[in-house]
C-alpha cells in the first residue's frame, strides 16, 4: 500500500517539490493511497488539506485535536501557555501575549484534516504489517516512530536529528487537571528505547539519515546531561526564575525565539529536579524560583 509519512508544510513550494519528487517515483499524489503522521506539528501535517478528500490519516491520539483545531483545545492550549509563563517569570501580560502570538504563527503552514483513526505503540501500522509503532514522546507529546524488524530501518520523524538535537517542547496535556508534561524526561526515556533496538539506519524528518543510532543515542545524553549541570552551576549562585536562566543560557536566541529556549530552559530544570540536585519555590506573586537542593 502506498503510504504517505507525514505531509511537510503547507506552502505552494513545498506542494510543487512533493508533486515533482512523487513524478519522479513515477507517481501522482492521487496515488497516495494513505498517510501515517510522526507528530502533528505544522511541518509535518501541512499538505494533508491538498490530498484527496477521502484519503484515511493516522496519528497519535495527541494529534486529534490539532487536526481539527478544535476550539476548547485552543482555548486551554492559550490559558496553559500564559499560566505557565508568569510562573517562569514573563509576568507582563502583553510580552507573554506576544511570545504566545510568535509561538503559534506557524500553525498557519499546517492544515485541518481529523484523523481517519489513532494508532499507538505495540501496534503495526494500518495495512503494513511489517513495521512496529514505537511511542517516542519528547520533541511533541503525539510522537510516534516506526521500525522495521527485517532490515532494521526506522522512521524516526524529529525524535533523532544527525547534526543538531532535537528539542524537547513544552506542550499543554490533553486534559485540563493534569500535570504539564515534562518534554526532556520524555526524550531521555524515548532515546533510551532505541539502544536495545537492532536499527541499521533511521530516516529523519530533517536533514541526513543517521546509521550509528547507538552513537549518537550516548552523545545525546551526555550533552543534555552537561547542559544540565551548566544550569546547575547558575542557581548555586543564587535562586534565579527560569526567565533568567534562559536569558543566559541563550543570549542571543532569546529575544527572537523565546518560546523554544524557554522549552529548553524548563526541560533541564525538569530533568535537575528528577535527579533531586535543585528545588523549585514559588514566591508570594506565583513565581518559580530555583536553587540548588539544601543539605
Amino acid at each position: 500500500m502506498l503510504t504517505l509519512i507525514d505531509a511537510g508544510v503547507n506552502t505552494e513550494a513545498a506542494w510543487n517539490v512533493f508533486q515533482t519528487q512523487l513524478a519522479e517515483m513515477g507517481y501522482r499524489p492521487d496515488d497516495i493511497e494513505q498517510v501515517v503522521l510522526t507528530h502533528h506539528h505544522p511541518d509535518h501535517i501541512g499538505l494533508l488539506a491538498r490530498l484527496r478528500e477521502d484519503i484515511p490519516v493516522f496519528g497519535h491520539s495527541y494529534c486529534v485535536p490539532w487536526l481539527i483545531n478544535d476550539p476548547n483545545f485552543m482555548r486551554h492550549h492559550d490559558a496553559f501557555y500564559m499560566e505557565l509563563f508568569h510562573e517562569l517569570g514573563l509576568t507582563n501580560q502583553r510580552k507573554s501575549s506576544d511570545v504566545l502570538k510568535q509561538m503559534k504563527s506557524t500553525l498557519a503552514l499546517g492544515s485541518v484534516k481529523p484523523l481517519t483513526n489513532t494508532i499507538a505503540e505495540g501496534e503495526t501500522l494500518p495495512n503494513l504489517d511489517e513495521w512496529k509503532i514505537i511511542e517516542t514522546l519528547g520533541h511533541a507529546q503525539s510522537h510516534l516512530s516506526f521500525y522495521r524488524e527485517s532490515d532494521g530501518v526506522l522512521i524516526a520523524g524529529d525524535h533523532i536529528l544527525a547534526h543538531i538535537s532535537s528539542n524537547p517542547l513544552l506542550e499543554p496535556p490533553l486534559q485540563l487537571d493534569k500535570e504539564r508534561p515534562k518534554p526532556q524526561l520524555q526524550y531521555r526515556d524515548s532515546l533510551m528505547k532505541l539502544l536495545p533496538i537492532d536499527i541499521h539506519i533511521a530516516y529523519t524528518g530533517h536533514g541526513e539519515n543517521v546509521r550509528d543510532i547507538q552513537t549518537l543515542v550516548q552523545q545525546r545524553l551526555r550533552t543534555q546531561h552537561e547542559k544540565a549541570l551548566l544550569v546547575k552551576e547558575m542557581v548555586q549562585r543564587e535562586a534565579l526564575p527560569a526567565l533568567k536562566i534562559c536569558e543566559q543560557l541563550f543570549p542571543t536566541l532569546f529575544r527572537k525565539q523565546m518560546g523554544f529556549t524557554l522549552s529548553a530552559t524548563i526541560g533541564l530544570l525538569d530533568y535537575l529536579q528528577s535527579l533531586e540536585m535543585i528545588d523549585k519555590k514559588l514566591d508570594d506573586f506565583g513565581v518559580a524560583y530555583y536553587a540548588t537542593k539544601s543539605k
